[in-house]
C-alpha cells in the first residue's frame, strides 16, 4: 500500500540514492507496454520553480524508447537486498526478454505511468524538457572521451516530479 507524501518530506540523501542504491526508470508506448532500467547517474533539484529529476539515457537503451513516446515515467527506488535486480535490469534489454518478469517484479500504474509494486519509492514524473548532449559543449575534453568513446552520447532529461508514492 502506497500513500503520498510531498517532495519536501524526502529524508533519502540524493546521492546515496542514485549512486549507491540506484534507480529504476520506467515508461510506458501508448500501446501499454512499458520497459524499465537502471540508473546511476542523474539528480534531483529545483527548475523552473519546480521540483525535478533530472534523467541522461544513452540513444541505444531500449527504454529511451518509451520515454520518448510517453508523457511520463516513473523513478522507483527498491528497497534494500534488490541490487541482484538492479544490476539484471541494467544489463538486460527489454528487446529480447521480458526482464521485467525475469526479475521478479510487479508492474503498477498510477494513472498511465508504470512502477513497481516492490518499491519503497515511486516518482511520478513529467517530461518538461528533452536535450540530446553536445560533444561540443564538453568543457573537459577528458570527460567526454573517458565517459563516451563510441560517442554515444545521453540525451537530458527534465522531469517534474509530479507526485511521491511511499510504502506503508
Amino acid at each position: 500500500m502506497f500513500y503520498e507524501v510531498k517532495t519536501t518530506e524526502l529524508t533519502d540523501n540524493v546521492f546515496d540514492l542514485i549512486g549507491k542504491q540506484w534507480l529504476l526508470v520506467t515508461a510506458a508506448k501508448p500501446d501499454g507496454t512499458c520497459n524499465t532500467m537502471t540508473a546511476s547517474w542523474g539528480g534531483f533539484g529545483v527548475m523552473w520553480g519546480k521540483d525535478v529529476a533530472f534523467l541522461v539515457i544513452r540513444p541505444q537503451r531500449y527504454t529511451k524508447e518509451f520515454i520518448d513516446s510517453s508523457d511520463t515515467l516513473s523513478i522507483s527506488v527498491l528497497p534494500d537486498g534488490y541490487k541482484k535486480q538492479y544490476s539484471y535490469l541494467g544489463s538486460v534489454s527489454g528487446r529480447d526478454e521480458d526482464k521485467i518478469t525475469k526479475a521478479g517484479l510487479t508492474v503498477t500504474l498510477d494513472g498511465k505511468t508504470p512502477y513497481f509494486e516492490e518499491a519503497r519509492m515511486a516518482m511520478i514524473c513529467k517530461k518538461l524538457f528533452a536535450q540530446p548532449y553536445d560533444p561540443d559543449s564538453f568543457l573537459v575534453p577528458a570527460m567526454k572521451d573517458d565517459c563516451y568513446p563510441q560517442k554515444d552520447y545521453h540525451t537530458l532529461y527534465i522531469c517534474e516530479i509530479e507526485k511521491v508514492l511511499v510504502k506503508k
